[in-house]
């Protein structure tokens, strides 16, 4: 899969950052805060494709911040919640959260640039990781889950090769999986994956982050897949 992209190189103090956005934006794609109410990705097909490739970009690239801005797309009548803007960085590179808005503020002057994934690699690592946590779901290190923090209307998801993998094996199976339910062709939002079984575990409410697909309106640039397309009718009859 080929990503158009924008890298900025911002600075924090003495350490520079490589920060990868998506360009264009994921306009149709909306993230509410998993940490204060009850997370939801929502976003149309495009949207959810091209997120579940920068979740594969995230998983090889330890030493990039990929940060896809959410907060200013158009916003749906549900999810009711805080939106957030949502940054996938690894484990390794040690970046605070609170450092993010001095970033953030460095975002400027970017270089286009095109990303690839290799989805037979991603699919490879996501099954490794599915396959431990059938076998230690209960033990997992902390390697072994995306933890989660917020910061600065962000969620930041930090995490390891394989998480990251099996993040966007889940995100691409709603992007594949949603226009094909039966709520899509009216417009509803379909609950189609999770990414909680990748979060940590908590003896209380523990953080939820479900996934679904919403057509954007108007729907008539919608047509579920293995139907045709719809035609226009005539403006008039001919005599």
């Amino acid at each position: 899969m080929r990503l158009r992209a924008e890298e900025f190189r911002p600075r924090a103090g003495r350490y520079a950052f490589r920060v990868v956005q998506p360009r264009p934006a994921l306009r149709h794609t909306t993230l509410v805060d998993p940490m204060r109410d009850w997370g939801y990705l929502v976003g149309d097909h495009d949207g959810l494709a091209r997120l579940a490739g920068l979740f594969s970009f995230a998983a090889y690239s330890p030493h990039a911040v990929v940060h896809v801005p959410l907060r200013q797309s158009i916003p749906r009548d549900f999810p009711q919640g805080v939106p957030v803007d949502l940054v996938l960085v690894h484990q390794t590179l040690g970046l605070r959260p609170s450092t993010w808005p001095a970033l953030r503020r460095g975002l400027t002057h970017g270089v286009p640039r095109t990303v690839r994934t290799d989805e037979r690699r991603t699919a490879r690592h996501a099954a490794d990781w599915e396959d431990l946590w059938e076998r230690r779901w209960d033990r997992l290190p902390r390697t072994g889950r995306v933890q989660p923090a917020v910061h600065a209307r962000t969620l930041f998801l930090s995490g390891a090769r394989d998480t990251f993998a099996a993040a966007s094996v889940r995100v691409g199976r709603a992007a594949g999986s949603g226009p094909l339910a039966e709520g899509a062709v009216k417009g509803y939002d379909v609950l189609c994956a999770s990414l909680t079984a990748l979060l940590p575990l908590s003896r209380g409410r523990g953080t939820e982050l479900d996934i679904g697909f919403q057509a954007y309106p108007p729907l008539a640039h919608f047509t579920p897949p293995g139907r045709s397309a719809r035609r226009r009718r005539p403006t008039a009859v001919s005599p």
